[in-house]
This record gives structure tokens, C-alpha cells and sequence, in this order.
């Protein structure tokens, strides 16, 4: 079923027509930064949460990932790029946090809207929302295995 609304999600948010923005900053070296900050969070939070690992959990965490930054970064960005950068990130970590409360709860809003503006972050600094999708399912790979 996850998979499915994960598909679903990712093939209507590809559907819409969006223009990417020339980089500000290389793509690599944003993407470098964002695992850079992945790793680094990781090691400073300490253990995590014993989730079940599933034969199923690291490609649909993947998958999430990809669907999640289809949506948020890539179309919601763009729509709120016309109100300018600010807007765009502020707005679419903000709509990512919200999303993610009904699962993890409010004890988890800070670290999804620190992880939201550090993919909006990305996203204007690199001007694809592929590079923040890299970051995302990096993060949630850590999450999985760690």
C-alpha cells in the first residue's frame, strides 16, 4: 500500500510541468554538504530508535525519499518561488514538517523542519530538486541500517 501512494504521488508530482533554475553552487558540492550534515546529525544524535527491518524497509524508506522531494522540492518550491527563496524554502520545509506529524508527532517537528530547510536549502542552491532527493534518500538509508 505504501508503495503504491509513494508511486502515485511521485508520477502526479513528475506530471506537473516545472523549470528548474541554473545552480547557484555546484550540484556536487551541495550534495557533498547535505550528506556531510546527514552524517554529522547522525553521530551527534545518538542512538536512534530500534525500528523493524524489513526486507522492504530500505526501498520503500528510498522510494519515500524520492516521492517526498518530487513533491516538496520540486513542485511546491516552485510554486512558492515567486514569493521568493525565503518563501520557497521557509515554505515548502514547513509543509514538509507538517506532513511528516501525523507519524512521528511533535517531539519530531524540529528535526523535520531542519531537515526540510536543509533540502530547500538545496534545492535553491543547486537548482534541481534531485540533489535535495539524493540527500533525502541518504538520510533515510542512515535511518534504516544505523
Amino acid at each position: 500500500l505504501f508503495a503504491t501512494a509513494y508511486l502515485v504521488l511521485a508520477a502526479t508530482s513528475l506530471a506537473v510541468p516545472v523549470t528548474n533554475e541554473p545552480p547557484r553552487v555546484a550540484p556536487s558540492i551541495v550534495l557533498a554538504i547535505g550528506v556531510a550534515s546527514i552524517v554529522f546529525a547522525s553521530t551527534v544524535a545518538g542512538p536512534s530508535v530500534p525500528t523493524p527491518h524489513a526486507s522492504l524497509a530500505l526501498p520503500l524508506s528510498l522510494l519515500a525519499a524520492v516521492a517526498e522531494e518530487a513533491l516538496f522540492r520540486r513542485v511546491a518550491y516552485a510554486r512558492l518561488a515567486r514569493f521568493g527563496a525565503l518563501v520557497a524554502v521557509a515554505g515548502s520545509a514547513i509543509l514538509f514538517g507538517m506532513v511528516h506529524l501525523p507519524a512521528y508527532g511533535v517531539a519530531a517537528l524540529p528535526v523535520d523542519l531542519g531537515a526540510g530547510v536543509l533540502f530547500g536549502w538545496q534545492r535553491w542552491a543547486s537548482g534541481t530538486w534531485l540533489v535535495p532527493a539524493g540527500t533525502h534518500a541518504f538520510a533515510n538509508a542512515v535511518a534504516i541500517v544505523r
